[in-house]
């Protein structure tokens, strides 16, 4: 478990006299980035999200008051205990001042305690259940890029509309895999579907065949994935050779990215509907900061590698505004500033602490309908935020009265 510290600056920095006596005095502005190196969601986030990071740091200039903003990352091991370890050691001894990422949502839980004890700010970027703005939100965390609320809504009420009403879930057995089928559940039952079973499995396991049989045997019309990364990535190259699709039914994977497309190749990811809040090829602004990240990885951003820059970007720019690093001033600059980027030109930071932005429905295209690599997706719809994040006044966050 290794911190790494990167200094970033620019030509010409803003010397400490001209920002004045009392900006002279504050210690560099620092930055965490707590991930998943090498595990189940490191292509989701991982290094990508390290990347994302800097060049945010670098659009912004590389300085904050005249000196260089630093950059600390970290392998949380998909462990709770581990992320809360690493927080309280960098907010508490290493004087960091916002932490981003948070690969799984027990880490973004345990994470978001540290952050409530040192009243230090965390953005969430990658994990995603919805109580982290629901009964378990903070005034010091902000979730920035999608929920289980936001992709149950969109892709289960799409499904269940086109007649696939009766589910059974294959779920990852913890706090994310229980919000996706709780979520995507609610909406299914609301819809007139009905919820026939589930079959809970560990995280980062390599078989799913007992899991996939219970599905089978089921007779559901939908197989909802309430996985994510490598999971689902596993999870559907196995249905495969169990015949599910074949055998008249249909795979649901409610919490996808690009990076899953492209690990199972259009043969076997075709006709998959899927949500995701940024996809590379949407208009000028996306393309411009796909092409930017492709040239330092090689490969396309994920929605939750574009809103690490864009939640990164958004904090630098709050910072100067504040003409402080203290959390409050901050986070109020952050609540202020609606978020206009190469992630959304439609978000707002609620009170709640979730960044409402649309979200796209789109349909995997198939192999003969895609003319370049990383051209993976047809646009069903838009989904505007308001329509796709759950309502401040029914998550149940003890912020709001």
């Amino acid at each position: 478990m290794k911190s790494i510290v990167t200094s970033l600056s620019a030509a010409g920095l803003i010397t400490a006299v001209l920002a004045g006596p009392a900006l002279a005095q504050q210690a560099p502005l620092k930055i965490g980035v707590l991930t998943d190196f090498q595990s189940v969601y490191s292509d989701i986030g991982g290094a990508g999200n390290v990347e994302a990071t800097k060049m945010a740091i670098e659009e912004f200039g590389g300085s904050m008051f005249g000196k260089p903003i630093e950059l600390v990352t970290a392998d949380a091991l998909n462990k709770a205990d581990v992320a809360a370890t690493i927080t309280r050691k960098w907010y508490e001894a290493e004087n960091v001042d916002m932490i981003i990422d948070m690969p799984t949502s027990a880490t973004a839980l345990a994470g978001m305690e540290m952050s409530k004890q040192f009243e230090k700010i965390m953005i969430v970027t990658d994990a995603a259940s919805s109580d982290i703005t629901g009964k378990s939100c903070s005034p010091y965390t902000l979730h920035w890029t999608y929920d289980t609320y936001a992709n149950a809504h969109t892709v289960g009420s799409a499904i269940v509309k086109n007649g696939g009403d009766s589910w059974f879930f294959i779920t990852a057995d913890y706090v994310f895999g229980h919000s996706i089928e709780r979520d995507t559940g609610d909406v299914v039952r609301a819809a007139g579907g009905k919820v026939i079973g589930s079959a809970r499995h560990p995280l980062n396991t390599p078989d799913f065949s007992s899991f996939l049989l219970q599905a089978q045997s089921s007779k559901a019309k939908i197989v909802g994935l309430a996985n994510g990364g490598g999971d689902t990535i596993n999870a559907i190259k196995q249905a495969a050779e169990f015949g599910i699709v074949a055998g008249g039914q249909n795979l649901a994977g409610i919490v996808m990215f690009i990076s899953d497309i492209h690990s199972l190749g259009l043969k076997l990811a075709q006709g998959l509907i899927i949500t995701e809040a940024y996809y590379w090829d949407l208009n000028d602004r996306t393309r411009a900061f796909g092409k930017r990240f492709f040239e330092r990885m090689k490969r396309m951003p994920t929605m939750n590698q574009a809103a690490t820059y864009s939640a990164t970007l958004h904090y630098l720019n709050a910072v100067k505004a504040a003409g402080s690093k203290e959390t409050k001033p901050v986070l109020a600059k952050m609540r202020a500033t609606p978020v206009r980027d190469a992630f959304t030109d439609n978000g707002v930071v609620r009170e709640d602490g979730r960044m409402v932005h649309s979200m796209f429905l789109f349909e995997v295209k198939k192999p003969e309908e895609s003319k370049a690599p990383w051209d993976y997706y047809k646009v069903l719809a838009e989904v505007p935020g308001d329509q796709a994040f759950r309502p401040l006044k029914d998550g149940g966050c003890p912020l709001i009265k």
